[in-house]
């Protein structure tokens, strides 16, 4: 098990998103991404940031964050929906690894949450059980949206609703869920030597802009809505 951090939460953060401002601008440094980095990590990795992120192809995390072998430890799936398996290796990479941030990384026109939302309508589309059980947490989201505005019918009609604002408020749940469901991240928040952020990557601009964060960070965030 690891006995501290290498550098602190927002150290980690400052790093990680000047890694994306120089993506954004034209300016990335591909760094470690060499044979000499390659041998290096063959017997060890000490990755500051752990990301847990949504598996949309246009994600490609050691791209848009300017980073290289060893730098981040991931864990994707469809609309970065909480499971075991996930938040053990979050919970790996900050117990074992030394990771002292965790990015959870949606984006918007995420085809997890377009699916949830036509999930949620009146007559939604055939998918199989497994996409059916891994888009229902997402749809919490989609009705808590829905509510605000229309009383009049439960069923979400996507024309109407604001598919990037549900995955802001499906990403505020998810970092929620792993605080809720790992004492191990929890602890680690609270000993302050964790931070938790949730970005929403814009796939236009390339920027990743952070909406939520938790622990000892000093990061302007943008209001979910």
């Amino acid at each position: 098990m690891s006995t501290g951090t290498r550098v602190t939460p927002q150290q980690a953060w400052d790093a990680f998103i000047a890694g994306n401002e120089r993506f954004v601008s034209g300016d990335s440094h591909h760094p470690n991404q060499d044979v000499g980095r390659r041998t290096e990590l063959v017997n060890t990795q000490t990755p500051d940031i752990a990301l847990f992120g949504c598996s949309d192809s246009r994600l490609a995390a050691e791209i848009i964050f300017d980073c290289g072998l060893g730098d981040l430890f991931i864990a994707r799936n469809m609309g970065h929906v909480v499971a075991e398996s996930i938040v053990a290796s979050m919970e790996y990479a900050v117990t074992a690894l030394g990771s002292a941030l965790i990015v959870v990384l949606a984006h918007d026109s995420c085809g997890a949450v377009a699916a949830a939302i036509d999930q949620s309508g009146r007559e939604p589309s055939p998918v199989t059980a497994a996409v059916q059980n891994t888009l229902a947490p997402i749809q919490p989201a989609v009705q808590q949206l829905w509510h605000r505005r229309h009383h009049d019918t439960p069923y979400a009609d996507a024309a109407l609703i604001d598919a990037n604002a549900v995955g802001r408020i499906h990403l505020a749940a998810t970092v929620n869920e792993l605080l809720r469901g790992s004492r191990a991240i929890s602890d680690a928040v609270d000993r302050g030597r964790l931070g938790v952020v949730g970005c929403q990557y814009r796939l236009t601009e390339g920027r990743a802009v952070p909406y939520t964060a938790v622990g000892p960070l000093d990061i302007a965030l943008t209001a979910l809505d």
